[in-house]
């Protein structure tokens, strides 16, 4: 085979490679999408209880799971921790947000 056909072979493959990580990272944004929805309805029950916006205890439960579960599928579990912190930072972000609107809430009702 010539370099040519050797260089077209290999911009197709690439190509194929390139869509198949076009379609994971649009999928990774649909389920953070849906993750957010979800964290974002604990937030307001949490608001609602009066619990705290942060849960250490599951945080760490988390972590645990997440870099067995990196571990189990050949990903860098130190790489699945600060993904994961990443997104509970986000998440607790949301929540402290939710938590000041239902305390203005409460303020402006009450």
């Amino acid at each position: 085979m010539s370099d040519t056909a050797d260089a077209v072979r290999a911009k197709d493959i690439l190509a194929g490679y390139r869509a198949s990580i076009d379609n994971i990272d649009a999928a990774l944004i649909h389920m953070l999408a849906e993750r957010f929805r979800c964290t974002k309805a604990v937030g307001a029950l949490k608001a609602r209880h009066g619990l705290p916006p942060a849960d250490p205890a599951r945080e760490s439960q988390q972590i645990a799971r997440l870099r067995r579960l990196a571990d189990d599928a050949h990903l860098d579990p130190d790489f699945a921790e600060k993904f994961l912190n990443f997104v509970v930072k986000e998440v607790i972000r949301h929540h402290e947000q939710i938590a000041a609107a239902e305390g203005d809430g409460l303020k402006k009702s009450g």
